[in-house]
């Protein structure tokens, strides 16, 4: 009877501090490398570091080139990276790509074989932005270089054999909150660059860290509360949850989502940022603008990057097939 005790006492310990809750494939990474939180003392070894593994790269008949596009006014030439699938004629559909990293870290590089992986999947031209980073440029640096980006992007797509009204943008994590800014950007500015966002657990509202009604079991692993708190200070350049902040710094802070393109948000039950995400997809919806949620349980943040699990399989397919739709859909054709 001791070990059935014992094995139950552990059952309810990991219920109680939400261990019991994750993805059992998820659990085994989590218990072989611990969260750490970002601080200043550590973002140059995280940079160099990230906190998830890397993902195989994928053998596929994939070109790749590098641009330096024009900056924002007075702001350094960015850099892009450019997949387009082999042998491909004609103008094809685009998925404008940012990446993740808490506002403080990632590289367009990084997420090579998520996008070589997109871009043979889909038939698609994916070009991915290496926007500055926080806390050494803070917002709107970030957004105005994604913004440059996507205009230059818009006005050679057809040198770059793209359909200008197939672009669409996708991002995870702070990559998600810009690709968020970004599409609110575009509507008020009137440019309507964007056919659609898709949004991977999005890093959107800066309030998340200043709550007192947090998720009980959100935030525990890999991107934590603290590290939030780091990151939202260095992309804004003073403390999160301030009463008046610019909503393009913070989409989730938006109080008119009308106008603006399809949405998907896909994210983990137990991400940090679950509440926020499920928050921006129900006021979508609300303001007019086709949103689909995808919500995954037992799913901690960036679930999706690490390989060999069943979940993270599923929710990389099910992406795919939202962004064939998307891109079928500003094409008027049926999806692939």
């Amino acid at each position: 009877m001791d070990g059935v005790d014992s094995s139950r006492k552990a059952a309810e310990a990991r219920s109680a501090d939400g261990a019991g809750l994750i993805d059992p494939e998820l659990r085994a990474f989590l218990e072989a490398q611990p969260t750490i939180d970002i601080t200043i003392a550590n973002l140059a070894l995280v940079r160099e570091a990230p906190l998830l593994p890397p993902a195989p790269r994928p053998d596929v008949a994939i070109a790749i080139s590098r641009q330096l596009v024009p900056g924002p006014d007075g702001a350094p030439d960015i850099p892009v990276l450019i997949y387009r699938p082999e042998g491909a004629d004609g103008a094809l559909g685009c998925i404008f790509h940012i990446h993740g990293g808490g506002y403080v870290a990632g590289t367009a590089a990084a997420m090579e074989p998520a996008n070589l992986s997109l871009a043979d999947a889909l038939g698609c031209a994916v070009v991915s932005v290496d926007y500055r980073l926080a806390p050494e440029t803070p917002f709107p640096g970030p957004l105005h270089d994604c913004h440059a980006a996507l205009r230059w992007l818009a006005a050679h797509a057809p040198d770059l054999g793209i359909d200008p009204a197939a672009i669409g943008v996708l991002g995870e994590s702070a990559g998600g909150g810009l690709a968020a800014a970004l599409a609110l950007l575009d509507r008020d500015c009137g440019e309507r660059l964007l056919a659609f966002q898709h949004l991977v657990y999005p890093m959107l509202d800066d309030r998340t860290c200043v709550r007192e009604s947090a998720h009980p079991f959100a935030g525990r692993h890999v991107w934590t509360a603290r590290s939030n708190q780091f990151g939202w200070a260095s992309y804004l350049g003073l403390e999160p949850g301030p009463a008046d902040l610019d909503y393009l710094a913070a989409p989730g802070r938006c109080g008119n989502l009308a106008g603006l393109p399809p949405a998907y948000i896909s994210t983990g039950a137990l991400d940090l940022f679950v509440d926020e995400d499920m928050d921006y997809a129900r006021r979508l919806s609300r303001a007019g603008v086709p949103v689909e949620l995808a919500l995954y349980p037992g799913a901690v943040h960036g679930f999706d990057l690490l390989p060999g699990t069943a979940i993270g399989e599923r929710a990389r397919r099910e992406r795919i097939a939202a962004l064939g739709r998307a891109l079928a859909s500003a094409r008027g054709r049926p999806a692939r």
